[in-house]
């Protein structure tokens, strides 16, 4: 153990002395947490849709009235000798409602009366939520319209739990706390070791009396320190500025923060002892720790939406397991019931990592 924590401090003296090196690692991923968390939005605001009221009777602009005092819309009057289309193709709107004539006299006489919304669908997404918010704004008119008349032998009762204000910060703000997590620490490690190949100096490491497992796992728990340092500054940020907070158990958080820093931190290291070239290096980091984190963890979407044939790659994602643990304790409090599978996939995906880069560096130390 003794030559381990040598080769720790020295790692982590080595990190210290490059101001530069330290700063990638604890305030870019502070940076990255908030440019990604509050540019992200899963919700729509004050999102602009233009009204063509070919009524123009106190129903029309009641029900007009309704979508401005939901908050989600911005409405703005739109001329009825112009098609509404040239709205949508002209970026002036997101949506385009059409409401006919007669709609005042229709209501009144009780019977139906078709308003048509047109939807710019180029973005998918923001165009489902448009969609179901003009719904809901739709049906509680209705409801409010036809007053006692309107017999509702069945009615339901909706509550969120676990984030009610859907409040985007606090669904990605965990996800992207764990690819800061996935991309610094490795690349981090995986330079250190790179560097050590391209330069040579690794022949020292080779002749010297330290074997393999003596040499990674000082590398190792030297980035593991640097993992947890970005840890408890994020940590930090997500408490104040995101206002979350542990709920329930916190022990499973705790031991898969240790594992998953053991596990980036492994896999920075075994990147580096296959693949002696940092430029390399850093391509393999930012291609495992980044790209397959941030598309097939669950992070942007879920993995349910994910297409049959590339869904199974999310299986051996690391970053997946970790990001389920993070969003349970800050949010659902599920503990280890919910959680100790996870907790469990990460440290063998860490061993298996450790062990593929003994493995290598097993081969170069007996090769010398």
């Amino acid at each position: 153990m003794r030559r381990i924590f040598a080769q720790t401090r020295k790692e982590l003296t080595q990190t210290i002395r490059d101001w530069r090196t330290l700063g990638l690692a604890l305030v870019l991923p502070l940076v990255l947490l908030l440019l990604m968390s509050t540019a992200i939005s899963l919700t729509v605001n004050r999102l602009p849709i233009v009204v063509q009221d070919l009524d123009s009777s106190p129903a029309s602009r009641d029900f007009l009235d309704a979508f401005r005092a939901s908050g989600t819309f911005y409405v703005a009057s739109f001329p009825v000798d112009i098609r509404p289309e040239e709205a949508l193709t002209s970026n002036e709107a997101h949506a385009a409602l059409i409401i006919p004539a007669h709609f005042g006299r229709d209501m009144a006489r009780g019977i139906n009366s078709p308003v048509q919304l047109l939807i710019d669908a180029s973005d998918a997404n923001t165009a489902k939520l448009v969609s179901g918010y003009a719904g809901q704004i739709t049906r509680a008119y209705n409801k409010r319209a036809a007053g006692s008349q309107q017999i509702q032998l069945v009615q339901t009762a909706i509550r969120l739990w676990y984030n009610p204000g859907r409040s985007s910060k606090k669904f990605y703000g965990p996800g992207i706390f764990v690819l800061g997590l996935s991309m610094f620490p490795p690349m981090l490690a995986a330079l250190a070791m790179a560097k050590e190949g391209e330069q040579k100096t690794i022949l020292q490491v080779f002749v010297s009396s330290i074997s393999a497992h003596e040499f990674l796992l000082g590398k190792i728990f030297a980035f593991m320190v640097v993992a947890l340092l970005e840890c408890l500054l994020m940590l930090i940020l997500l408490f104040t500025y995101f206002g979350l907070n542990l709920v329930g158990d916190p022990t499973p958080f705790i031991v898969a923060t240790i594992l998953y820093a053991f596990c980036v931190a492994a896999f920075g290291t075994m990147v580096g002892a296959a693949v002696p070239s940092q430029a390399v290096a850093m391509q393999a980091v930012a291609f495992g720790g980044f790209l397959l984190v941030f598309l097939l963890s669950g992070l942007m979407f879920p993995i349910e939406n994910i297409p049959v044939g590339l869904r199974w790659i999310s299986d051996f994602i690391w970053g997946r397991y970790y990001i389920e643990v993070v969003r349970d304790a800050l949010l659902q409090g599920g503990g280890w019931p919910a959680t100790w599978y996870k907790v469990a996939i990460i440290g063998l995906i860490g061993g298996v990592f450790y062990i593929i880069g003994w493995r290598k560096m097993r081969r170069m130390q007996v090769e010398a």
